[in-house]
């Protein structure tokens, strides 16, 4: 393993795309296009009938991009994704799966984006002002919020989040608990006790 000061292996750029699937492309190009207002970049008729790959820029040189396959299976809530909106219901899904994605946005448009989507009749969650307190989260804009979020689905219940960056994230502050193994138990010096 190789800690922060160390040149890393591989040189990473950000995430190219993120594939998913949907039911409808028509409708998820009136979601993302239409609704978010992402650019529609690509778009391919895949070969032997075997379906569409559609890509959608998300900025940064990143794209969500979705398949229609005509005979996928159908959607699994609580399974492939979770079944409800953080606040609404268990978030929980499977190992594997996607849980869900967050979308970057500028910190000083982040409650314009909300007012948008709600006129735009996307149902979203009450904005969540994360920080390091019990609960994780404040009704309150403060100095220890590290991000601000709001949550809503796609047509085919994809969970989306429009994410907004409040401080900047500092090891000494915000790398602090051991990760846990399969039972739940804390693994030691994996990342606290480290030099």
């Amino acid at each position: 393993m190789s800690d922060n000061n160390q040149q890393a292996e591989f040189e990473f750029q950000g995430v190219n795309h993120l594939a998913l699937v949907c039911k409808d492309m028509a409708r998820t190009v009136e979601f993302y296009r239409d609704k978010l207002g992402m650019k529609l970049t690509k778009t391919l008729n895949l070969p032997f009938g075997m379906g569409q790959h559609f890509f959608f820029d998300v900025g940064n040189g990143d794209s969500i991009a979705f398949f229609w396959f005509p005979d996928a299976p159908e959607a699994a809530p609580g399974i492939a994704a979770p079944q409800y909106l953080p606040m609404r219901g268990p978030i929980a899904s499977a190992h594997g799966s996607m849980n869900h994605i967050a979308i970057n946005v500028p910190a000083e448009h982040f409650d314009d984006y909300c007012e948008k989507l709600k006129e735009k009749g996307v149902d979203i969650t009450p904005v969540m002002n994360h920080d390091d307190s019990p609960m994780q989260m404040s009704p309150e804009l403060h100095d220890d919020v590290f991000v601000r979020s709001v949550y809503f689905f796609d047509p085919d219940g994809i969970c989306l989040e429009f994410a907004a960056w409040h401080r900047p994230l500092t090891p000494a502050r915000d790398v602090i608990h051991d990760p846990v193994g399969e039972d739940g138990t804390p693994v030691e010096g994996v990342v606290t006790g480290r030099a």
